[in-house]
């Protein structure tokens, strides 16, 4: 079974698939650090990836069930899981929140992180592999997730300095994901 084999689990695509999930678990890792800038920087390269293991399994004909529900795994921890913590702990501790305040931030990307999952989870059901549709119904993670990245430079930059206002932006950016938006395919 090489690189270029559909019925390989780790074929070049799903390979691909696999930097994209690593890029986004060490991203995690240095926003637990502290350490926002490297964790955008691998959110980007997890983006590029996202993008790069599509074109390849469309080009050598490698989508598969496995490769779709791999990718939707890695825009999970990338596009969703990863931003929300980027944002929650950017909120957290550039501000003097605790206790409630705190846990009501908690709530909101908890929110964002289920909008995220089910969004994934519904596109899943409704995508037979290798089809593209014109548009998205709904915001696409990999649009969520810049949302929250413009949201965290808002308030890193102190455009927005109010942690409830960037919460509750984001609270709805995470209903935009399930909305009725039709957003066109690239």
């Amino acid at each position: 079974m090489g690189l270029f084999d559909k019925e390989n689990r780790f074929n070049v695509a799903n390979l691909v698939s696999f930097g994209n999930i690593t890029a986004g678990l060490v991203a995690i890792y240095f926003i637990i650090e502290g350490n926002f800038l490297a964790a955008i920087i691998l959110a980007w390269i997890a983006g590029a990836l996202d993008i790069i293991d599509g074109k390849v399994a469309r080009k050598f004909a490698l989508s598969t069930e496995f490769g779709v529900q791999l990718d939707s795994f890695a825009d999970f921890l990338s596009f969703v899981l990863m931003p929300s913590f980027l944002l929650y702990y950017a909120l957290i501790r550039g501000s003097d929140l605790f206790g409630a305040g705190e846990a009501a931030i908690g709530a909101v990307f908890i929110f964002y992180v289920i909008s995220g999952l089910r969004r994934l989870i519904e596109f899943n059901l409704k995508t037979d592999a290798g089809e593209v549709a014109k548009y998205f119904v709904g915001v696409p993670t990999p649009l969520g997730a810049i949302l929250l990245w413009l949201l965290y430079l808002l308030f890193t930059f102190s455009v927005i300095d109010n942690p409830y206002l960037i919460a509750a932006l984001a609270a709805l950016a995470a209903w935009s994901l399930n909305s009725k938006i039709k957003i066109p395919h690239p």
